[in-house]
């Protein structure tokens, strides 16, 4: 206990600064977001549903390419001048949507700027601080800074829908924008900083020397493996969330009530984090991730077919927002424990663009299956079992490295 209250005494400004920078970053704000904005926006331009799901594979483009890019700027340069540059720009792109002309072509390109400028706003950047500040309970550190996304995730999708409602889509963008703008920034400005930063008051012995090299990861399996395994994963955690209003209304229930049910997602994948964080620090990690990233398979066998009542419908947000709360933190404890810190920032954005890929593509290919069917089951069913396999698949990373025997880089 006097570690847990030492370490989170020295760090708890970055831990804060964390979870308000990736809650109102690019990982959550445009995916949580985007399903509120679907029916005003095929409403006033005529776009479908797969048309506008097809943005979040263009945002994963993004943060394939450029998700390695800012770990890599972030462990040559430092964490703190990418991130507050990527918070800004990322805000501005995002405000860049109420310029909407009724063009997908442009729509596009928006995306493709707020993705590729806002990299730096995902997990692989302030995750490498907080993995330097905490060592013992890390995995908590790790969940409580990455809270930011259930909150955030569940309030920006209410936030958005009500300044639809209240002033229009147009509106709803730029109030989203200044989340990051307002809050996140001033925020990082002044409670964000590594352990290396040469500001970094109280900050524990240096671990960000210690570790294997980008090219050393990659000649193992465990890196493929692990970077394989998160693509089925994300994909069918990834799925149904920005979907689930569409999900939920197909199956009869009104779209007011769909709204609510699926903002439940934000306590759950709250709840995921909290707990999830807490047993990986004190139990092998790919075994709770087994267990806890497999949840989600009953909550897509529980939305197939036509008798999903309310009730029903809530249990499957509750169990898909709680694996989805899981994902993050354990991709980033997984990486920290077998590989190190040296490289920290390029081993997990590549890892990440995997994960990207998987949650970038399932969006769109719900969203396509309902278009092509009617019917969201026949996505639902195959989330399940890719569910299960990339769950499964984690078991096989064996145990963690001795930290002792991870080489060190030299000081230059």
């Amino acid at each position: 206990m006097s570690d847990a209250r030492s370490e989170f005494s020295q760090g708890w400004k970055v831990v804060v600064a964390s979870a308000l920078g990736i809650g109102t970053g690019l990982s959550p704000i445009p995916f949580y977001t985007i399903g509120v904005f679907v029916a005003p926006l095929s409403a006033e331009f005529g776009w479908a549903v797969d048309q506008i799901m097809f943005s979040l594979m263009i945002m994963t483009l993004g943060a394939v390419v450029m998700g390695p890019v800012a770990g890599i700027l972030a462990d040559r340069f430092g964490v703190r001048p990418v991130v507050l540059a990527s918070v800004a720009l990322f805000g501005l792109t995002l405000a860049g949507f109420a310029l909407s002309n009724g063009s997908l072509t442009l729509f596009y390109i928006n995306w493709m700027l707020m993705s590729a400028l806002g990299a730096g706003t995902l997990p692989i950047t302030w995750t490498r601080a907080v993995s330097n500040w905490f060592n013992t309970h890390r995995g908590l550190a790790l969940g409580l800074s990455l809270l930011g996304t259930g909150l955030f995730g569940a309030g920006a999708k209410l936030y958005a829908n009500y300044l639809i409602g209240a002033f229009g889509w147009r509106t709803a963008y730029i109030g989203l924008a200044l989340l990051p703008l307002l809050l996140s920034l001033p925020t990082a400005y002044f409670l964000f900083r590594d352990t290396t930063d040469a500001k970094a008051k109280g900050a524990p012995v240096r671990q960000a020397h210690r570790g294997l090299t980008l090219r050393q990861a990659m000649k193992g399996y465990r890196f493929w493996l692990l970077a394989l395994a998160f693509i089925p994963i994300s994909f069918a955690v990834g799925g149904p969330i920005p979907n689930m209003e569409k999900i939920f209304t197909s199956k009869g229930i009104d779209v007011q009530q769909a709204v609510q049910i699926a903002s439940i997602i934000g306590p759950s994948v709250i709840a995921g984090r909290i707990i999830g964080g807490w047993l990986i620090d004190r139990v092998w990690a790919p075994g709770v991730a087994f267990v806890l990233l497999s949840l989600p398979a009953i909550a897509c066998w529980l939305l197939t077919g036509d008798a999903t009542t309310p009730m029903v419908a809530t249990f499957a947000v509750i169990l898909i927002g709680f694996a989805a709360g899981v994902e993050y933190d354990m991709l980033a404890f997984l990486v920290s424990r077998y590989y190190g810190m040296r490289s920290y920032g390029a081993i997990y954005g590549l890892v990440y663009g995997f994960f990207a890929m998987g949650a970038g593509f399932g969006p769109y290919t719900f969203g396509r299956i309902f278009v092509q069917t009617g019917s969201y089951d026949t996505g639902l069913f195959y989330g399940a079992v890719m569910l299960l396999a990339g769950a499964a698949s984690l078991l096989l990373l064996g145990r963690y490295p001795d930290p002792a025997s991870f080489p060190v880089a030299e000081e230059k």
